[in-house]
Order: structure tokens, then C-alpha cells, then sequence
């Protein structure tokens, strides 16, 4: 019964990793490091599998992949307003270290879009004015991130009766139970 819940998440991401004015396409990224304290940030839905491994780029010096290095549990949230839908969903962050994979994305950016990666200092360093940001011409620190859910939560508000659902994956195969929204 909780499959047509499923089925319409799948496809709401999957639509917002291609579709550029899908509310999905930017969603929410918790992690929490070694200093116990929920970091959340916006981040770029690039991709998602038919078995719903997420994929989003970023500055690999960035304080986003440091957390994942000391805790690789994250928390996902996006929202569609005009639909009054939420998934929350929680999974493994791995750091995409395959160099050959990460040059054949690198080379489909654009170049605007590469700017984003080749700064001379780190991202959240301190500056003293934006002209002192700079960039490299022969370098650069693009990173990939996957995310494999273990669990997903859908909200559909809905009247006259909201709709909750968790899924859970176990042995590769997801389950869902309805929950009290």
C-alpha cells in the first residue's frame, strides 16, 4: 500500500536532479562532525539512481567534507511548496574518490560553474573584501558525494488527512510503514 508513496518520492527526486526549476534541485544537508553540532547547508541535487544514491559536487577543502571524514551518517531535507511535500532522509555520505570518474564530470562543467572550485584559499576562509578572491588556472578541488538513504521519511500535508510514511531499507529492499503525521 505504501508502494504508490514510494514510487511518487523516487520520482520527485529523480526529477529534481534533471529538472533545473524543480523544488528539489536545492535541498538541505545536515552533518555533524567531531564537535557534535548540526551544520546545515544548501547543496545541488546532480544525480539520482534507479536504487536512489544521491549525488551533489562540492569544494573538497570545504567543512562539509571534513565532517563526513569524522562522521559519514548525514540528513537530507527538501521541500516542495506548492505540492505541501517534505522528504527527510538519513544515509551513508562516501566521497567519490575514483580520479577518472571525477575528470569526466569535470570536464561536462561549464567554466562559470567551475569557478566554484578552483579558489586560491578554502571556502569560509576569511577575507578582507571580495577582490581578494582569486583563482587557479591549472588546479582545482571539485569533489563528488553520494549518499545511499537507509531511511526516508515522506510528508504530504493533505486535507482532510496529512500522509506520513517511513520507508526503511533493509537487505537492499525498502519497506514502508505509515506513521502518525
Amino acid at each position: 500500500m505504501t508502494k504508490t508513496f514510494y514510487d511518487e518520492l523516487k520520482d520527485e527526486l529523480q526529477k529534481g536532479a534533471y529538472e533545473k526549476d524543480h523544488p528539489f534541485r536545492y535541498f538541505t544537508l545536515g552533518t555533524v562532525g567531531l564537535d557534535q553540532l548540526a551544520r546545515l547547508r544548501t547543496v545541488v541535487l546532480r544525480q539520482v539512481t534507479d536504487d536512489l544514491v544521491l549525488t551533489f559536487y562540492t569544494d573538497k577543502r570545504s567543512k562539509k567534507i571534513t565532517h563526513m571524514k569524522e562522521n559519514d551518517k548525514v540528513s537530507l531535507l527538501f521541500y516542495n511548496p506548492k505540492k505541501l511535500f517534505q522528504l527527510k532522509i538519513e544515509g551513508i555520505a562516501t566521497i567519490e574518490s575514483d580520479k577518472k570518474s571525477l575528470r569526466k564530470v569535470w570536464n561536462a562543467i561549464g567554466p562559470k560553474s567551475k569557478m566554484d572550485y578552483i579558489t586560491t584559499i578554502a571556502p569560509g576562509s576569511t577575507i578582507k573584501s571580495l577582490d581578494a578572491i582569486t583563482y587557479l588556472e591549472k588546479k582545482d578541488f571539485f569533489c563528488m558525494v553520494e549518499v545511499k538513504p537507509f531511511k526516508i521519511e515522506y510528508l504530504k500535508l493533505n486535507r482532510p488527512k496529512h500522509i506520513r510514511v517511513r520507508f526503511s531499507q533493509n537487505k537492499g529492499q525498502w519497506t514502508g510503514e505509515f506513521l502518525v503525521p
